[in-house]
């Protein structure tokens, strides 16, 4: 009787366990099912990515050659004049490369956001991603997996990288301006330096930088001195660069009068006199980023505000992009590539506006810096709710808001 009593305490305990047990893991099936089964990233977040990445190097790439092909152009202009000297030129194009692809990281992503997207809703594979449950969350999580670590290297680039080159850019340059007068000779061409008191014409140049049937028009105050050598070199010594002239002649004289001085002459030199050196005056692109923070001036922080657009601009353009690039069956990849445009270009106009309104203080500097970005996020609410309704809108603020 003992061992039967024994027997249903024992049942009786291990039914009451094994409800309380399943009743817990009812109540926690749903959680624990989705925690033990998504993945950190999944395969469509891995496929967006890449085929964004892809998209963005090649739409960047176009960018950028572009932009810096015709600012380029000016460059070869100055080095064709003798501004700038031959072993500054790839480097100026370097550098002005660095300097682009910072400032078009941001259209590049927006444009390579909506040839995405836009792709995806062609091929209705936007319509498999809804009808798994995937919403506008999904397809957020996939991009911004990119979006993310690209701003932070927009911001390295726009703060720290663009400075950088903008200041080693206009060093070069101003140093090239300085030496000017000391380089440009060319074969079969007049050369002027010194502004216009020096005048070069060089028959041929050897492989050693020999000069060959050198004629030198040299003017010093109201006197004129015409100079004809067989060779020339250039040489450098304490005082200066000179042109030193082997088995000449030189007529010195002033023009009008008769009292000219003709000489022969084995070797003579002449001074290519260098421009006076000023101090260099960099622009606000080349300083760096903590003395601008340091700074008090209404201008440092109207240049921080248009560094701080750079990586705002990816993180907001890329925000507007997705319900962006919806677009009819019929519509095409660049169905919203005309309003995406507008969008960017209005941006970048309005950035511009407010940078010049914080200089000459006709808004704050705090309006300046949130006004257009605040502006931008409204649009893509907007955007949002005309994509998916106002209450899907209110509906999900409140859960954010009272989560």
């Amino acid at each position: 009787m003992h061992a039967l009593l024994t027997w249903c305490l024992l049942l009786s305990f291990y039914n009451n366990t094994l409800f309380l047990m399943g009743a817990r893991l009812q109540a926690n099936w749903a959680k624990g099912y989705k925690m033990g089964r998504r993945k950190l990233i999944t395969v469509l977040d891995k496929m967006v990515a890449l085929d964004l990445l892809r998209t963005l190097l090649a739409v960047w790439s176009v960018i950028v050659v572009i932009i810096v092909s015709r600012q380029f152009i000016r460059v070869l202009d100055k080095a064709v004049d003798g501004q700038v000297s031959n072993q500054t030129l790839m480097t100026v194009l370097g550098l002005k490369t660095i300097i682009a692809s910072a400032a078009f990281l941001p259209a590049a992503l927006f444009m390579a956001v909506l040839m995405v997207l836009g792709r995806m809703y062609r091929d209705q594979e936007m319509s498999a991603v809804a009808s798994a449950g995937g919403g506008s969350g999904t397809i957020y999580r996939s991009i911004f997996l990119l979006v993310f670590p690209l701003s932070l290297l927009a911001a390295g680039l726009s703060f720290y990288v663009s400075p950088w080159a903008e200041a080693k850019m206009e060093q070069l340059m101003h140093e090239d301006k300085e030496s000017a007068d000391l380089r440009g000779v060319a074969a079969g061409k007049f050369s002027e330096y010194s502004q216009g008191d020096l005048v070069f014409y060089v028959e041929k140049i050897d492989d050693d930088k020999t000069m060959r049937q050198v004629f030198v028009q040299h003017r010093q105050g109201d006197r004129l001195a015409i100079i004809n050598a067989e060779l020339g070199r250039m040489k450098d010594l304490p005082d200066g660069r000179y042109v030193v002239l082997e088995n000449g002649e030189r007529i010195q004289g002033q023009p009008g009068a008769v009292n000219y001085v003709i000489e022969q002459f084995s070797e003579y030199a002449v001074r290519m006199d260098s421009k006076e050196s000023s101090a260099a005056t960099f622009g606000k692109e080349s300083v760096a980023s903590t003395a601008l923070v340091s700074s008090g001036q209404i201008t440092d922080i109207a240049e921080l505000q248009r560094r701080f657009s750079v990586p705002m601009g990816i993180m907001l353009l890329s925000f507007i992009a997705v319900p962006l690039a919806q677009m009819s069956p019929r519509g095409g990849v660049y169905g919203n590539m005309l309003v995406g445009f507008l969008i960017y270009f209005s941006y970048g106009n309005l950035v511009r506006v407010s940078q010049s309104w914080v200089m000459n203080q006709t808004i704050p500097a705090w309006l300046g810096v949130f006004g257009v970005n605040t502006l931008l996020l409204i649009i893509g609410g907007v955007l949002l709710a005309r994509l998916y309704g106002w209450q899907w809108l209110a509906m999900k603020v409140r859960e954010k808001v009272y989560k």
